[in-house]
């Protein structure tokens, strides 16, 4: 079963054609990471299947609810979370969150257990009758999420969820992402690959308002990742290291060479040839290494391939 389905999805902004047929499907109870560069058509595809944007063509299905009629019954099968939620500062978590329960109707008593649930979830009972003015960004995102939980919605959307996080809060909103999965089928979009690496089941990468590839992580790793070679050489060697990185391009086994100071990783075509040729090929530079390795292919190495250079974030 399919939790989310688009058929050739359009949208246009002016002359910016943000959605360009876009068509995928989303299985039930996965954490689905939406990856893209930035204007990639993210947010706008969020923004439809939530229902704040109409489509310009194509259709879509979120928890078998048609997107764009009945939308009062569409508002009840999901939940989201914007990229900056908002809040209504002078509340408590504890108070905003009985405010939301009584828009969707709950009773008194189905709102307070729920509230109390939803707080012990997101590590926020403790603060319950803080006011919300005080709370540090992974505070508010961990906030924005239970609300998108409390009326139990199928299908939750969080739109860039840990992208202006610091390193404390991400983990902390990570980790919270990961523990739903079966719970409700979780559609994160995101242009942070370790992200998506970190928590997400499936893949669907997005450029230009296009789908590009959409496959469980293995089968995106196994399909169209190729094998890598990382060699880092001593600290004094960075000058080297880039000359002879810019050596390799022109190889016809070599598929491409990035360079992060003193470590150079090689995707290469012809696995067999790499491994005779590519250690000699850096002695014969005079470069001293302290690692040489096939390492593992990873979801970067997909996203470069698919999407292309100075478009991936860290």
């Amino acid at each position: 079963m399919h939790a989310i389905r688009i058929e050739g999805l359009q949208k246009r902004f002016g002359k910016v054609q943000a959605l360009d047929g876009l068509t995928l499907s989303v299985k039930e109870g996965v954490v689905f990471g939406f990856l893209g560069p930035n204007g990639a058509g993210k947010t706008t595809t969020i923004r439809i299947l939530s229902g704040l944007a109409h489509a310009d063509g194509g259709q879509a299905w979120v928890a078998d609810q048609p997107v764009g009629v009945a939308q009062g019954l569409l508002a009840r099968r999901i939940g989201y979370l914007p990229e900056d939620p908002t809040f209504y500062n002078w509340m408590s978590p504890a108070e905003f969150l009985d405010y939301v329960g009584a828009l969707f109707g709950l009773t008194r008593p189905k709102r307070a257990a729920r509230c109390r649930e939803l707080l012990q979830l997101v590590g926020l009972a403790e603060h319950s009758k803080r006011r919300i003015a005080g709370f540090s960004r992974g505070m508010r995102q961990r906030l924005g999420i239970a609300q998108a939980l409390l009326n139990r919605a199928p299908v939750l959307f969080l739109d860039e969820p840990a992208s202006a996080l610091d390193p404390v809060g991400r983990k902390e909103v990570l980790d919270l992402i990961a523990g739903l999965r079966e719970q409700c089928t979780v559609f994160m979009s995101t242009h942070i690959l370790a992200d998506v690496e970190r928590v997400c089941d499936s893949v669907g990468i997005i450029s230009r308002g296009r789908l590009v590839a959409e496959a469980d992580q293995a089968e995106l790793l196994s399909r169209y990742a190729a094998p890598v070679f990382e060699l880092e050489a001593e600290s004094e060697y960075a000058r080297p290291v880039q000359a002879w990185a810019g050596s390799l391009r022109s190889l016809a086994w070599v598929r491409g060479v990035t360079v992060d100071g003193v470590v150079a990783r090689v995707t290469v075509a012809d696995v067999e040839r790499a491994k005779r040729e590519l250690l000699p090929a850096a002695i014969q530079a005079g470069l001293i290494l302290k690692r040489y390795e096939m390492v593992r292919p990873s979801l970067e190495d997909v996203f470069l391939r698919l999407v292309g250079q100075g478009e991936v974030r860290a």
